[in-house]
């Protein structure tokens, strides 16, 4: 069934009369606010004339704000909250940038803010569908990371409307347009939401974007089966008729309340149908079809006994989802029967609740209303129900490569989806850098690599990319790789396949050129962790190398990490061989352990004696709390135990946060030096790389030079090996205005 573009109520003057239209949706909806509806409509309308709509227009001539309207209105009928009909009403006026994410936060909050964010990242999906072919993954591939990314983007199932609200709206509006627009909308409505319209059980939105797709990909053949219905339209007509009365007089007799109607058999499912089962359209049973809705689950079955007693029942057509509902949620009795004058009958019997949720899907059970912190409280678990909706999808789509591996419980994807400046999708390990993007895109790319941005925006090649970003490489004429990269400790690449492009590389180079560089890099870090002097023949001896300058090759090569020889330097200066978390400086470690065996570690309180609750028994794996008691130290509990919830309650302070046990830390105080040109935040952006290497900071002095502008920052912190260490200096090393960071001499 194909729907037409609601219109809208206008004014005189032909503008859209918004008081109107708001007027329109609390009918459907009375809960509701007009003011705040109608405050959308008046922003998008103005941002449009202030940035001269006719310069941002739909195929047919409509403006952003009409577009907003359409996608609310389709969302009105879903019964979705309020704030996701504001976003809908934004998000054309955001993505043509006559406004931007921060007015509209400003102005309407930060959910409808991060909505419209949401809807922007996924519309990157209509984007990457490129007809032209890639050059780096082939066509299927590209599908599956389409519709891997879709499902690592969404963490708010409103979002997901919105978008199959707006590709409704886009495939209703290229009717009038060019043939090949046609086809790429349809082949992407298709493809990825139809599909996702009947994971979300939203049976209507799904039939139409199917009809409105086929009806584009495939002309010929649903211009063939809309003929055929057409020719014996009312005849069919006439049939219904005829046994919708006879099926009322039946139910009144029977005391039983119910509505019947005709139902519209889909154009895509026919010819579906026809191929799947090899059958001619006069073989399609369900051309002719009723839907009977009843008030009680009872009633249907009452119901079917009634309709098998009018007529007799095809064999092997008949579905019982209400005791057997689809993956989706779908609900409901199929029967076939051979009809009034032989003809085959369709009839599907269902509660009106259950009809309620076929049409509407999650949305039926997807409401926000306002403070509403009950109806929110559920998020988390609505959250794993739609991701394993989404992990059905294979039914529809085929096997998309392991995709429910790819989905962890904490619904934290380890893999990362981005694309390409021309569109094109490219899966990467989490953690990935623009220069392990870089390589796994053609390796040219990454060896004349200078530079990256990120949504146009220049960023640093360690950067971590994000699911949903578009990643541009800057790349110079005669580039060649730089040594910084295979330090692990200053994190550009973080991938197998980049390294050993890096490393090839650098195996090709003069010998001269590899010893050179191989001993400034050593003696650099020796120098930033203050282990110098070192005695390189000795190391090279511990690195199974003949000479210092084998050494310094096969760093300079890659051959050898430059953190495994800064390691075994430091077993020299200590006097033999120790374990990987080797002493540091001749200070008192601190150990961070448990008091039982290590099977509890209690967070940011040291150790303190623990004993495990007698009422609820915890065990191993399950989620703990902490109370400290008054002389018996610290009783674990279960998170959902009743005496501990009591205490929470009335004791809240005395509540902690503990976790089970692992293997005992030690860590080791050093001193660190960091010189800088001083600025703005220069302080808070060297305790956001402790805080994200998890390092404890003991002890902090700052001074600033007021001739020279320079800043002098000594630290004291607790690391737990030189690892760790080398990776922290080499992080502050890249902020912006430091000179230096090293470990300062004792």
């Amino acid at each position: 069934m194909v729907q037409v573009r609601s219109q809208h109520p206008l004014n005189a003057d032909g503008s859209i009369d918004l008081p109107r239209w708001v007027a329109h949706l609390l009918e459907v909806d009375e809960d509701l606010n007009a003011a705040n509806l109608l405050q959308a409509c008046e922003f998008a309308r103005d941002a449009e004339l202030k940035a001269h709509a006719a310069q941002n227009i739909w195929p047919d001539g409509s403006s952003s704000l009409q577009a907003g309207l359409e996608i609310a209105q389709i969302l009105v009928d879903l019964k979705l909250d309020e704030e996701t009909l504001i976003a809908a009403i934004l998000y054309r006026t955001v993505r043509e940038n006559k406004a931007t994410i921060m007015e509209v936060e400003q102005q309407f909050g930060s959910t409808v803010a991060k909505l419209i964010d949401g809807v922007l990242r996924m519309a990157a999906i209509s984007a990457s569908l490129n007809p032209r072919q890639s050059v780096v993954l082939n066509a299927q591939a590209q599908v599956e990371n389409l519709r891997k990314m879709l499902v690592a983007m969404v963490d708010d199932v409103r979002v997901a409307l919105i978008k199959l609200a707006e590709r409704t709206c886009a495939i209703r509006a290229v009717k009038n347009a060019p043939e090949d627009k046609r086809y790429r909308v349809a082949r992407e409505v298709f493809d990825i939401y139809a599909p996702l319209a009947h994971r979300l059980g939203i049976g209507h939105i799904k039939w139409e974007l199917e009809d409105l797709s086929f009806r584009y990909l495939e002309p010929e053949q649903y211009m063939h089966i809309a003929g055929l219905l057409h020719e014996k339209r009312m005849d069919r007509q006439n049939f219904i008729r005829d046994v919708v009365q006879q099926l009322e007089t039946e139910m009144q007799e029977a005391g039983i309340e119910a509505q019947i109607s005709g139902r519209v058999k889909h154009i895509y499912s026919i010819w579906r149908k026809m191929q799947n089962k090899n059958l001619r359209f006069s073989e399609i049973y369900d051309v002719r079809a009723v839907r009977i809705l009843v008030p009680e689950v009872r009633d249907c079955y009452a119901v079917l006994g009634i309709v098998h007693s009018l007529w007799k029942h095809i064999a092997r057509e008949f579905d019982d989802y209400i005791a057997n509902p689809k993956e989706n949620g779908y609900r409901s009795l199929h029967t076939a029967v051979i009809g009034p004058e032989g003809k085959v009958l369709e009839v599907q019997i269902r509660t009106t609740e259950m009809h309620e949720e076929a049409e509407l899907g999650v949305c039926a059970h997807w409401r926000y209303k306002g403070t509403d912190t009950q109806g929110r409280s559920d998020h988390y678990e609505e959250k794993i129900a739609w991701l394993r909706q989404v992990l059905e999808w294979h039914e529809e789509l085929g096997d998309i490569g392991g995709l429910a591996d790819q989905l962890q419980v904490d619904i934290e994807p380890d893999r990362v989806y981005v694309f390409t400046p021309d569109g094109h999708a490219i899966d990467l390990p989490k953690g990935s850098t623009p220069l392990d993007f870089a390589y796994r895109v053609h390796t040219e790319i990454g060896h004349n690599c200078r530079g990256a941005k990120i949504n146009g925006r220049i960023v640093p090649l360690s950067y971590n990319l994000k699911t949903g970003e578009q990643v541009e490489i800057i790349t110079g004429k005669n580039g060649a790789p730089s040594r910084d990269w295979l330090n692990t400790n200053l994190g550009y690449v973080n991938t197998a396949r980049a390294r050993a492009k890096i490393v090839h590389w650098f195996k090709l180079q003069d010998r001269e050129q590899n010893v050179a560089a191989g001993r400034q890099m050593l003696e650099r870090e020796l120098t930033r962790l203050a282990l110098m002097p070192v005695d390189f023949e000795q190391l090279a001896e511990r690195c199974n190398v003949k000479a210092s300058e084998d050494l310094f090759a096969a760093i300079g090569a890659g051959d050898l990490r430059l953190a495994h020889a800064v390691g075994l330097a430091q077993q020299l200066q200590e006097g033999g061989s120790r374990s990987q978390h080797v002493e540091l400086i001749p200070r008192k470690p601190t150990v961070h352990t448990s008091s039982r065996s290590d099977e509890v570690r209690i967070e940011g309180v040291g150790n303190l004696l623990t004993q495990m609750a007698g009422c609820c028994q915890p065990v191993p794996g399950e989620p703990i709390v902490g109370y400290i008691t008054q002389g018996r130290g610290v009783t674990i509990h279960r998170q959902d135990c009743p005496t501990v919830l009591q205490l929470s309650e009335r004791e809240p302070e005395r509540v902690i946060q503990v976790s089970w046990g692992s293997e005992p830390v030690k860590t080791y105080p050093v001193d660190v030096l960091i010189q800088a040109y001083d600025r703005a935040g220069l302080l808070s952006d060297i305790l956001q790389v402790l805080f994200n290497e998890k390092v404890n900071v003991v002890a902090l002095n700052t001074s600033t030079s007021k001739e020279d502008g320079s800043a002098l920052i000594e630290l004291t912190i607790e690391v737990p090996g030189l690892d760790i260490l080398s990776r922290m200096l080499g992080r502050i090393a890249q902020l912006p205005n430091v000179i230096e960071a090293r470990r300062k001499r004792t």
